[in-house]
């Protein structure tokens, strides 16, 4: 039998579901605003936040919490990396981050999808490929917005090396807490 972070469907409540998107949503705001010296350029917690919350809470949940993120900053509520400084809202989201927000939304799918249904050691190259979709969509979308040889320089080499940092420590973190934890925050039976 593989062993996986949590296979079994939820057993939460309608009200423990809202608690654990509204606590997700919470610490993605939260780490969309702390910054970490790091060289080249400060870093925030965003991505790690990212990936632990959808491989703890699962492709259903995870994928739901950031769907409200994104609907919360959407709104108005300033919840992203440099908000309200940059701006906020739909203007916000249509701006140079845009593609790396749309990033994150197929990221928790990625992660989610591996925690749910793949071996535990499939988590670290989950992240990995959440990672790379981030990416290729930030990239994508801000190349219209970067002078001609900029693209890299201004959307990935400075932020590559932390972002790698951050996966492999969530995947740790992850992988390292207790089963019976993931399982009492997912609201699922243990495999074990």
């Amino acid at each position: 039998m593989k062993s996986t972070l949590g296979l079994s469907a939820t057993s939460l409540s309608l009200t423990d579901q809202v608690i654990r998107v509204a606590t997700g949503v919470a610490l993605l705001t939260v780490s969309a605003k702390v910054q970490v010296p790091f060289w080249p350029v400060p870093m925030t917690l965003q991505v790690a936040a990212l990936m632990m919350i959808a491989a703890t809470y699962g492709m259903r949940l995870g994928t739901s919490t950031m769907a409200a993120y994104l609907a919360a900053g959407a709104a108005g509520l300033p919840v992203f990396a440099g908000t309200p400084e940059k701006g906020i809202g739909l203007a916000y989201m249509m701006g140079t981050s845009g593609g790396y927000l749309a990033g994150f939304l197929v990221a928790t799918v990625i992660v989610g999808y591996a925690a749910d249904k793949l071996p535990k050691m499939a988590l670290w190259p989950a992240m990995l490929a959440g990672l790379a979709a981030i990416y290729a969509l930030g990239l994508a979308w801000l190349a219209q917005f970067a002078p001609d040889g900029k693209l890299l320089a201004w959307g990935f080499t400075p932020f590559i090396a932390g972002d790698l940092v951050k996966i492999t420590l969530a995947a740790v973190v992850v992988l390292g807490a207790p089963a019976a934890l993931i399982a009492k925050i997912r609201g699922t039976a243990s495999d074990a």
